[in-house]
């Protein structure tokens, strides 16, 4: 087994170590094939668009699924069965924004959902084509590697499931070094 000092070296610990969040994103699509991005105008990710998720309620010992469906009935307002929700990549951020670790599980809305658009919040929630999204204010790691990861791995499962990917972003010291831990199918 590898030694975490030789995956991670220089993680502080003790007082100066970063917390640990854990978090959905909830990748939601229309008839048309647009997807749903929330406008953010509270933190993180301040004046950027996103996915509309949020962090476990780990008190309750909720799911990443029962999280992305609460997520969903808050943010969107609808009730998606847990059947459509989709695993489709695990995301660990270490060092996000400076100011903590992040376990993001990104889920896909399997079939299409009908959401009112409109200022909630949290933002505001639009739909984009997907041709758009890479000219939104995004954050550098949804920009250069969560979408393109997205798109990826769009319908390469058995009968047209996305895919899975695994991915470690680095965002140490105003950097992006990623490495993708796994993917399937692979590629």
């Amino acid at each position: 087994m590898p030694d975490a000092a030789n995956i991670l070296p220089n993680m502080p610990d003790g007082p100066d170590a970063l917390p640990y969040k854990i978090a959905c994103l909830c990748d939601l699509r229309d008839e048309r094939g647009h997807v749903l991005l929330l406008h953010r105008i509270k933190a993180p990710n301040k004046g950027l668009c996103s996915p509309i998720g949020g962090k476990l309620e780990m008190a309750t010992g909720e799911s990443p699924m029962q999280c992305a469906v609460r997520e969903i009935k808050e943010e969107a307002g609808i009730d998606v069965p847990i059947e459509r929700v989709h695993l489709g990549g695990l995301i660990a951020e270490t060092a996000f924004e400076g100011k903590g670790h992040w376990l993001l599980f990104y889920f896909r809305v399997m079939g299409a959902v009908e959401v009112e658009t409109g200022v909630m919040n949290e933002g505001e929630l639009r739909w984009h084509h997907p041709d758009e999204i890479e000219g939104l204010p995004l954050p550098a790691t949804d920009r250069e590697i969560i979408w393109p990861m997205i798109r990826k791995h769009e319908r390469s499962g058995p009968g047209g499931e996305p895919g899975f990917f695994s991915l470690h972003i680095d965002c140490r010291n105003g950097g992006l070094e990623w490495t993708v831990e796994q993917e399937s199918p692979s590629s």
